[in-house]
């Protein structure tokens, strides 16, 4: 049971993955709002939800699982581990609550939409996608503190799906945005920071 719930682990982030970019893939999208007509503007708001929810299932069925204790760090260690824990955590927090509207697509409840923008200032300046960068320095950080196996195989697929998701987003922004993400790219590198200024 230990070795098989390992493997439902793996297949439920493989899973999770593969369903997001399929769901926010603009083909997908396409076919949706021919079936679903006037309903479609309610699509990303139930992809959030959809998401949140079955994110929320595989985080639980993960800490709750019995695994297996990789290795015993020193406290000074872990203590250590907790700043970039913190950091990738701000970061995430930073990223979604300026996004919230449109990351969650509750902005078809109000009136006036706003303008889609090619964001390049604030964190953008030192990454494109500052939410995955974020996300990969807390999971991975937080491992360290918590060094399962469940959580090791957890971290790979996800860093796995994040650089290929990357790579399936900066096609669609290419085409949304064309010579300006272009040019973006050029200056900013992807997930990870190349240094810690911002190239100008």
């Amino acid at each position: 049971m230990f070795i098989i719930n390992h493997m439902i682990l793996v297949v439920l982030w493989l899973l999770f993955g593969f369903l997001h970019s399929l769901l926010a893939a603009n083909w997908w999208k396409r076919i949706m709002q021919r079936r679903l007509g006037a309903g479609f503007k309610y699509y990303h708001f139930a992809y959030s939800v959809f998401a949140a929810l079955t994110l929320i299932g595989i985080l639980v069925f993960q800490i709750t699982m019995e695994s297996r204790l990789l290795y015993v760090a020193p406290v000074w260690v872990n203590l250590l581990l907790c700043l970039p824990v913190l950091a990738g955590l701000a970061i995430m927090v930073v990223v979604i609550r300026k996004y919230f509207f449109s990351l969650s697509g509750i902005s078809v409840f109000y009136k006036q939409q706003a303008p889609v923008v090619l964001e390049q200032g604030g964190l953008h300046r030192y990454v494109r996608h500052p939410l995955y960068f974020g996300t990969l320095l807390f999971i991975w950080a937080l491992f360290l503190v918590f060094p399962y196996l469940n959580n090791l195989l957890a971290c790979c697929v996800i860093t796995l799906y994040t650089v290929l998701g990357a790579r399936l987003e900066e096609k669609k922004l290419v085409t949304q945005f064309g010579e300006q993400y272009v040019l973006y790219k050029q200056r900013v590198p992807m997930i990870f920071p190349g240094r810690f200024m911002p190239r100008k």
